[in-house]
């Protein structure tokens, strides 16, 4: 395999039992930068439950509804930046449409005084709602930090972290790499005496960029796509999101279970799932947003994955208690062995890099099937079904077989090292990155696979 180079220079409705929520104060950290969410909300969409993607079509599409999990003695924690005081009932909002239980257990944490951010409450209501839709009998623990800053974020993925009970930890947020943030990551590692853990967080929103706490790698990173869906929540095909980041890390290197994929820096992202708002899912949220939305709304971004893949991690999690195993820790170390059949690889669309057959720097290894990944990311036989034949002409093909192979080759462009990246784009060709880097995007916008990222360094 010709591997790439990565830059050398660096039923009924059931009523929601809401367990007492927790007031505490936070342990401090040192001082960083301020992390963004995720999430993207689709302007003009219908309201309503029926304006996105519900839960019965994604769980359809990706092969949830033919596992027996439902992630029954597992805890997802879920880390957010202020205090969304609606989401208890919201919950339940969104229960009631889908039918769906309330979890067994619901608890947040949040320091005293946290303030109320619209924005930030959209991003609460989609990690906890989606999280819930796919692991519907798992216990949730929201970690709500007192701020968007990296110290408080850090400190709220500290107390989720040393909860017992908690096997996956989902983070929905992000920002700019740099050499301060590399000395926080003992923030995504097991504790001593706990039961391992896998920290999951989206890829970001922006295009071509490695964003952090994704970049880490003790993190799972999960990139975007856009699926296509039948009536019935059918799979009919996905193509890699524009918006989906992704690419070369600046600050660390390729770890070793990326090894097979390719050399010198770290990979973005490892995996991905359905975040173009266009194909966005449904989520409730009444608490007022920075442009007075509320109510249901259709959102996407790479925020949406996140929480859906770290339901993903706790049904394999639940699979593994039944057969006497411990949970998974760093769950990726185990998803880069794992046969290419049990993801759909997404070979069209891109972010400014091209997806392709194989490992690409928009979808990583791609999509679940869950219901042959599950079995196997738990290390039991999977089911005797399999996953039926795409329909023609879809823009994406499954994954061949081979064990534990990734099949292809990556090439890339990748930026420099140098600076700090944020893509902001203007128009059909032109943008630049704060940090000292500019360049322009050869093929205009949006980005597609025929578009090449040029970038320069001062």
């Amino acid at each position: 395999m010709t591997r790439p180079a990565s830059p050398q220079r660096s039923a009924p409705a059931v009523r929601l039992r809401l367990e007492p929520f927790e007031e505490r104060a936070q342990p401090s950290v040192s001082a960083g930068p301020v992390m963004h969410p995720n999430h993207v909300v689709r302007p003009f969409a219908a309201g309503g439950p029926a304006g996105g993607l519900s839960p019965a079509q994604v769980r359809h599409a990706y092969g949830f509804d033919r596992l027996a999990d439902d992630g029954a003695g597992q805890t997802i924690a879920i880390v957010v930046a202020y205090d969304d005081p609606n989401i208890g009932s919201d919950l339940a909002v969104f229960d009631q449409a889908y039918g769906l239980p309330a979890p067994p257990s619901f608890n947040k944490a949040v320091a005293p005084g946290t303030p109320v951010d619209g924005g930030w409450a959209g991003e609460t209501a989609l990690d906890v709602e989606w999280a819930h839709a796919l692991a519907p009998k798992a216990n949730l623990l929201l970690v709500e930090a007192k701020s968007a800053s990296t110290s408080d974020l850090l400190s709220a993925v500290d107390y989720a972290r040393t909860q017992p009970g908690v096997s996956v930890v989902s983070m929905s947020w992000g920002g700019s790499e740099s050499s301060f943030l590399t000395s926080r990551d003992s923030y995504f590692t097991t504790p001593a005496g706990h039961a391992p853990l896998t920290f999951v967080a989206a890829a970001g929103d922006s295009g071509a960029a490695a964003e952090w706490p994704a970049s880490s790698p003790n993190v799972l990173a999960v990139g975007g796509t856009r699926v296509s869906v039948g009536s019935d929540g059918s799979y009919l095909g996905e193509r890699a999101w524009s918006g989906s980041g992704g690419g070369f890390s600046r600050v660390y290197a390729a770890p070793a279970y990326q090894a097979g994929v390719l050399t010198g820096h770290r990979g973005v992202p490892d995996v991905a799932y359905d975040a173009d708002p266009s194909s966005g899912v449904a989520v409730y949220s009444s608490v007022p947003d920075e442009s007075g939305r509320s109510g249901w709304q259709v959102v996407g971004g790479t925020s949406a994955g996140a929480p859906q893949w770290a339901a993903l991690v706790a049904l394999a999690n639940q699979e593994r208690a039944a057969q006497g195993k411990t949970a998974l820790g760093r769950a990726q170390d185990t998803l880069y062995t794992l046969n290419a059949r049990d993801f759909h690889d997404i070979t069209a669309g891109g972010n400014g890099y091209a997806a392709q057959v194989g490992y690409d720097l928009v979808t990583g290894r791609g999509t679940p099937i869950a219901n042959l990944l599950v079995p196997d990311l738990a290390g039991v036989t999977p089911p005797a079904a399999t996953t039926p034949a795409l329909p023609t002409g879809t823009g994406t093909t499954t994954g061949t077989g081979g064990t534990g192979s990734t099949g292809g080759t990556t090439t890339t462009n990748p930026p420099p090292t140098r600076g700090v990246s944020i893509p902001i784009w203007f128009g059909p060709g032109f943008g630049w990155n704060f940090g000292g880097l500019f360049g322009w995007n050869l093929g205009g916008w949006p980005l597609t696979r025929g578009t090449v990222p040029v970038w320069f360094a001062f």
